[in-house]
């Protein structure tokens, strides 16, 4: 009885505990942040220029009129959620007033912080008559959507997830980011986003881990 009672013990001891699975999170996020990162393709192509990331405060973000400055590699990070965001283009059109609702189509990359690494795309060809299309509700400035299913069966996000939840972190940009019908790809508004597990979709969450991403949106027409 005692041998399997050790075998026990020592099993537990190396499994990792939750705040020490955050502790390592927090600490890729730190590592990220100064790593002046190069995301690279399958093929050894640059598909994202990260850099060494300046990290600004809420009240600084405000203070620039909700700008972050891309000449110094700007990020504001939101301190209630963890969430650091660079709006790369504002967009045209109109920001989502309460009570508007909105069909977005997303286009993204998604890079896996800890594990360093890609782990899904949806901006390559593969994917570009089947985007991931979120439905967008603004109640009383919180916003709320899901991944639309009907228009066409659902992108990539639910193809590898397989869950119409859309992650919390993918939301923060809408108070910010005007998100119209746009004509060219340099009216289209796009962010790159540091989402933590808690703001991400369930796979991060489950198993602890922060994803980069850059996401583009575009209200869809009629």
């Amino acid at each position: 009885m005692v041998l399997p009672a050790l075998f026990v013990l020592a099993s537990c001891d190396d499994e990792e505990t939750y705040a020490e699975q955050k502790e390592k999170e927090r600490d890729a996020i730190a590592a990220f942040l100064g790593r002046n990162v190069n995301i690279i393709d399958e093929t050894g192509d640059t598909i994202c220029k990260v850099g060494v990331i300046n990290k600004i405060s809420e009240e600084q973000f405000l203070a620039q009129d909700t700008v972050t400055d891309l000449s110094r590699n700007e990020y504001v990070l939101f301190s209630s959620s963890g969430v650091y965001m660079q709006i790369v283009r504002r967009g045209v059109g109109e920001v989502m007033k309460p009570g508007d609702r909105k069909r977005i189509i997303c286009r993204f990359l998604e890079y896996n912080i800890l594990g360093d690494s890609i782990q899904l795309r949806s901006n390559v060809p593969y994917w570009h008559t089947n985007p991931d299309i979120m439905d967008v509700t603004n109640t009383s400035g919180t916003f709320s959507a899901y991944f639309n299913t009907t228009v066409n069966s659902g992108g990539a996000m639910y193809a590898a997830y397989s869950s119409t939840s859309v992650p919390k972190g993918w939301l923060v940009p809408l108070s910010y980011i005007k998100v119209g019908r746009q004509f060219s790809e340099d009216q289209i508004s796009k962010v790159r986003l540091i989402v933590p597990h808690s703001e991400g979709h369930a796979n991060a969450t489950s198993s602890v881990y922060p994803c980069f991403y850059e996401i583009t949106y575009q209200e869809m027409r009629d």
